[in-house]
């Protein structure tokens, strides 16, 4: 079955950077988009970058585009981001996702709290 794992957060003051992983299995990794997802305290999810099957094309939130920077390793079936600049606006559990067979599939979150 599709299983995504995530990892990499933690606590990092503002201007500070992470990097963020995301292992994927069941599924043939190198054939799909795939994306990162956050959502902050008190609010619903959304949408911070995606990536092509080959890396080719990536498509960023405007809140985070110029600071954070997607991108994948198919033969370790990983994809990553890479934060810098953070801001106390990034804290959130920042989420991998998949859409396989018209099925949207999530990982476990991983925390990410940006403060001084």
């Amino acid at each position: 079955q599709v299983q995504l794992v995530e990892s990499g957060g933690g606590l990092v003051q503002p201007g500070g950077s992470l990097r963020l992983s995301c292992e994927a299995s069941g599924f043939r990794f190198g054939s799909y988009y795939m994306n990162w997802y956050r959502m902050p305290p008190g609010k619903e999810r959304e949408f911070v970058a995606g990536i092509s099957s080959d890396g080719g094309d990536t498509n960023y939130a405007v809140s985070v585009k110029g600071r954070f920077t997607i991108s994948r390793d198919n033969a370790k079936n990983t994809v990553y981001l890479q934060m810098s600049s953070l801001k106390p606006a990034d804290t959130a559990v920042y989420y991998c996702n998949v859409r396989y067979w018209a099925t949207n599939y999530w990982g476990q979150g991983t925390q990410v709290t940006v403060s001084s």
